[in-house]
């Protein structure tokens, strides 16, 4: 395809070429506000059945194609173009929920502009499938926008309509026995077919080779960054479409460049080849890193599966906790989902979590905001597993320390108390050479007993923890 037949995009510093995109700079709003939060929500939260909903209910076998026949109807009937007409977030309260956001921690705030189901989430140019001409008949991402914007608030958006054309491709399929065996599905109605794509015979992969299709990705995602002029773009895989999604990216940043006399804005792709990350901040989806990154980077995960379902067993406030710190520690941001009923409301555990993450950022937050990474990450014999899907809660000990340092404090986390409410920390024992001049307990008004002895500083805790979580002293080096 020809990029000449594609709108232009928004001229400044950036060209849509690799050299030039590898020039970008990460903006330090970014890099201080380490912990962000996101809305990944839209229709396939309805039937409040999990993840991947769009494509499941055509996969026979499935549990949601199952619980889809015996809920709704079968998919040669009833199919998602029907379940989209059921969301209608009755109950949505950003500025409500930002105030929680902000509460618990978080510097940005990301929105799902549109999923791989293709619908958007904005009063999309391109697509009747969008929030404000069906479902809920409001502009979900203007609404997310202001709220955080008025909170003085980063504001970012997830596009992951680039795999959409093929990931959808079961919707053209039939059941191969049973009852319905060989009557089409309703994807292959004409009618509908700007929901479920012309993608007859589309092959499995994740990003198509289809020419028509890149044109009609650039024309959507541009439309979303000329009305919404994010701060942040996230893609739900590598940098889509070769050239194509480069002038997506290089749109992006001059766009914030005009708007803002530099760039700000920050693009998130998940290809750790470094010709390819360095165009903007990898993103490693529900994984750590082992060492620190030169280069700032994002978690990106959730307290449970991504689209609300009502038998997901979430992670603990100690575990989000355990992973914010491991990922600052290592020059990383975690931005964490919510996962939001249909109706636009959070459960009661996600409020539970949200105030605990308030309490603990009320004491620790000068510890994790606007720091840089330590000489080392930390010491201890426990570690996470390295790379993308491995953030199983780790078992630590009370010698695992994770540090973060800014101007001469360095921050000391113990990842879990021990018995004897002792911390020992054998990166700032006398044979160092590193000068300790004070030790503070953040959440304590009290004096510590501590002793800088050859092998280790060796600090008192008191006896009764200030959180349930990690805790953190403050070390004052000379």
């Amino acid at each position: 395809m020809s990029t000449n037949s594609l709108e232009s995009i928004c001229e400044g510093s950036f060209q849509p070429s690799w050299e030039s995109l590898r020039t970008y700079q990460t903006p330090s709003w970014f890099k201080n506000a380490k912990f962000g939060i996101w809305a990944h929500w839209g229709p396939q939260c309805v039937p409040m059945a999990g993840d991947w909903y769009a494509r499941r209910i055509y996969q026979p076998g499935d549990p949601a194609y199952h619980f889809h026949w015996r809920e709704y109807g079968h998919p040669s009937k009833v199919g998602y173009k029907d379940i989209v007409k059921l969301w209608k977030a009755e109950k949505f309260d950003p500025e409500g929920l930002m105030d929680l956001y902000q509460a618990a921690g978080a510097r940005y705030f990301v929105a799902q502009a549109v999923h791989h189901d293709n619908f958007d989430n904005w009063n999309s140019k391109h697509n009747r499938w969008n929030s404000v001409q069906v479902g809920p008949m409001q502009n979900i991402t203007q609404r997310w926008q202001d709220a955080a914007r008025a909170r003085g608030l980063r504001f970012g958006l997830s596009e992951h309509l680039g795999a959409s054309f093929s990931w959808s491709r079961y919707n053209k399929l039939s059941d191969p026995d049973g009852p319905y065996a060989g009557i089409p599905y309703d994807g292959n109605n004409p009618e509908f077919e700007d929901l479920y794509h012309p993608n007859q015979g589309e092959p499995e992969g994740w990003y198509s080779e289809n020419a028509g299709w890149h044109a009609r990705w650039y024309a959507r995602i541009k439309d979303l960054v000329d009305q919404h002029k994010p701060d942040l773009l996230y893609s739900d895989g590598g940098v889509p479409f070769d050239e194509v999604g480069r002038r997506i990216i290089a749109h992006l940043y001059n766009t914030s460049e005009a708007v803002n006399g530099r760039n700000e804005a920050v693009y998130n792709q998940k290809d750790a080849n470094p010709e390819v990350y360095k165009v903007g901040v990898l993103d490693i989806e529900r994984g750590q890193r082992t060492d620190i990154a030169e280069d700032p980077w994002q978690t990106d995960t959730c307290v449970g599966g991504w689209f609300y379902d009502n038998r997901t067993i979430y992670k603990s406030p100690a575990h989000v906790i355990e992973m914010l710190v491991n990922i600052v520690s290592k020059n990383g941001n975690l931005l964490l989902n919510l996962p939001q009923r249909p109706d636009g409301t959070l459960d009661e555990q996600c409020h539970w979590i949200l105030k605990s993450l308030t309490a603990w950022f009320k004491i620790h937050g000068d510890a994790i905001y606007d720091t840089t990474p330590w000489v080392i990450p930390g010491e201890g014999s426990s570690s996470e597993e390295h790379g993308a899907f491995k953030e199983d809660k780790t078992t630590w000990t009370p010698e695992d320390l994770r540090f973060t340092c800014k101007e001469n404090i360095l921050n000391v986390f113990q990842m879990v108390r021990g018995d004897d409410a002792m911390l020992a920390v054998k990166a700032l024992g006398g044979n160092t050479g590193r000068k300790v001049h004070s030790v503070k307990l953040y959440g304590y008004d009290g004096v510590l007993q501590y002793e800088q002895k050859d092998q280790a500083l060796v600090v008192t805790l008191p006896e009764k923890p200030v959180t349930p979580e990690v805790t953190c002293i403050a070390v004052e080096l000379g």
